[in-house]
């Protein structure tokens, strides 16, 4: 029985054995196949590294830009509103105003528009009888006090008209404001071109578009000014007159008394007419009278001169002897 035991436990150490060597083959082999794949993913985690660090960099190019571009349109974005919320408006108006008194009105029409900062541009003032006189002013006053002013002005009497008008010109402000910029600029790279240039052809003809360049800035300078001058300022034309005096007459029928003056009237009216007509008439009625003068006068010398004549001729009638008278009858 005991000599059968011991190959069994023989074949048992042996099973014992190869299952252990297997094990530690296999595990062998795991662990190679696993240092085989750590080496190789350490390879390409290294290998992305290297091109990762580039992309890294160029997204945060791009990101920088992108928030550079974002804060130029956040920027434009605010200022869009900054030049909306003040726009350039010309605002007009036109008062006619009948007061007790153009002097006193026209004056404190002055007054009025000088407290407010603004200015008195033109004033012609006329005078149409004795009594009456009318005053037309152009007056200019800053935006903010322009309806103060222009109440002040509508109340000072009774108004008569009133008209007022607003133009915005924001856009036409905006372009030319651009536009100068651009001429700035175009103005400074010829500049340049200029201080570049070697040939005297290319000096002259830099020269040339300077001039027409700086001309055109010119140009748009002065039409800035104008429309900063019309949207600082507004114009207001005031007409300011009197009223007529009242009339004394009454509209009832004309009595005796009216018929009295108005005959008197007339008649002083019809001499004074005959009067005009004689004192009209006196040179010719003058001229004619001593016509008349002189032509008696000459007729007179004639006569006299005819009158020694005569005499002579009537001699032989007197020698003859009287003629026999006739006896008278029985």
């Amino acid at each position: 029985m005991q000599p059968g035991r011991h190959p069994d436990r023989s074949s048992a150490h042996r099973l014992r054995a190869g299952l252990a060597a297997g094990t530690l083959a296999a595990l062998l082999a795991l662990s190679g196949c696993g240092a085989s794949d750590s080496s190789d993913s350490s390879k390409s985690a290294a290998g992305d590294g290297k091109y990762a660090a580039p992309r890294a960099e160029r997204g945060d190019a791009a990101a920088g830009a992108a928030d550079q571009g974002s804060a130029e349109s956040s920027s434009a974005e605010k200022k869009k509103p900054s030049a909306l919320s003040a726009p350039h408006v010309i605002r007009k108006a036109s008062l006619s105003v009948e007061v007790k008194s153009v002097p006193k009105a026209v004056a404190a029409a002055r007054a009025a528009v000088e407290s407010a900062g603004g200015l008195v541009a033109s004033e012609s003032t006329e005078r149409l009888d004795a009594t009456h006189e009318e005053s037309h002013i152009v007056l200019r006053v800053p935006q903010a006090e322009y309806d103060a002013v222009l109440q002040e002005l509508a109340g000072g009497g009774k108004l008569l008209s009133r008209t007022t008008t607003a133009k915005d010109v924001t856009d036409q402000v905006v372009d030319v404001e651009s536009r100068i910029a651009t001429q700035r600029a175009s103005v400074t790279r010829v500049r340049k071109l200029m201080d570049r240039a070697d040939k005297l052809a290319d000096v002259v003809t830099l020269e040339g578009e300077l001039s027409n360049r700086q001309a055109e800035l010119e140009s748009l300078l002065a039409q800035q000014e104008s429309l900063k001058d019309r949207t600082t300022l507004a114009t207001i034309t005031l007409s300011l007159s009197e009223p007529e005096s009242p009339s004394n007459s009454k509209d009832d029928d004309p009595g005796f008394l009216d018929a009295l003056g108005g005959g008197w009237h007339a008649f002083v009216t019809m001499v004074r007419w005959i009067a005009m007509a004689v004192g009209a008439a006196a040179p010719f009625l003058a001229a004619a009278a001593g016509l008349v003068l002189l032509g008696r006068l000459l007729r007179t010398w004639l006569a006299r001169r005819r009158v020694p004549q005569e005499p002579q001729a009537s001699r032989p009638d007197e020698q003859a002897p009287a003629a026999p008278q006739a006896p008278p009858a029985p």
